[in-house]
């Protein structure tokens, strides 16, 4: 079930304000009780999502063909960050997805030059390109995060059924206070319920 409603939605995960493509692969959530939001779930969302976070226009008309293309680099994403988190070898498929990405927006600003304030640089962005642009920088800061020192902290939440990732701060496993308050009640009713151990 796919829900676009954010007042449920957790806060950003730590590390998510140093990383846009931690937010990015945190863009679709399992809630408790097989709930699910999904802030790339439709065209209107996708937009929402990327003029939030400063990737494209208000007025951008992002299509379901865009938004699918968003979907599916943040499934790769994921992939990548699972295996690094988990020490896994990456599948290929998500690493040429990531490196396809990059390659198709450049990244060098070209200059310009106007009468009143003289010579600028400014990287255009035709209305065609704001995608690929988005899909790069987004490739850009995953492939930065998975290169950097802060890859050690990548981890999972550690409270079911949350599919978020996290920068880890110390013994600190979960991405929310909220998804901390829930695995800690759940060993705490697991603790309750549990037969007591039987002795010779």
């Amino acid at each position: 079930m796919s829900e676009i409603a954010t007042e449920s939605a957790p806060p950003p995960a730590p590390g998510a304000q140093d990383h846009l493509a931690l937010d990015f692969v945190n863009s679709a959530i399992a809630l408790p009780g097989g709930r699910f939001i999904d802030f790339l779930g439709t065209p209107e969302s996708a937009n929402r999502w990327l003029t939030a976070h400063g990737l494209a226009p208000a007025d951008a008309g992002v299509r379901e063909m865009c938004a699918a293309q968003l979907r599916s680099m943040r499934e790769h994403l994921r992939a990548l960050f699972a295996a690094r988190a988990e020490g896994l070898p990456a599948l290929p498929a998500a690493l040429s997805a990531l490196n396809d990405a990059m390659s198709k927006a450049p990244t060098a600003a070209l200059l310009y030059w106007d009468e009143k304030n003289g010579p600028y640089r400014l990287t255009p962005c035709p209305t065609n390109e704001i995608l690929d642009r988005a899909l790069a920088t987004l490739a850009a800061d995953a492939a930065d995060l998975l290169t950097s020192p802060d890859a050690a902290r990548l981890t999972a939440c550690a409270s079911s059924p949350c599919n978020r990732y996290l920068l880890r701060h110390g013994r600190r496993h979960w991405c929310s206070t909220r998804c901390g308050d829930r695995a800690r009640a759940a060993r705490a009713y697991a603790r309750r319920t549990q037969p007591p151990a039987v002795t010779d």
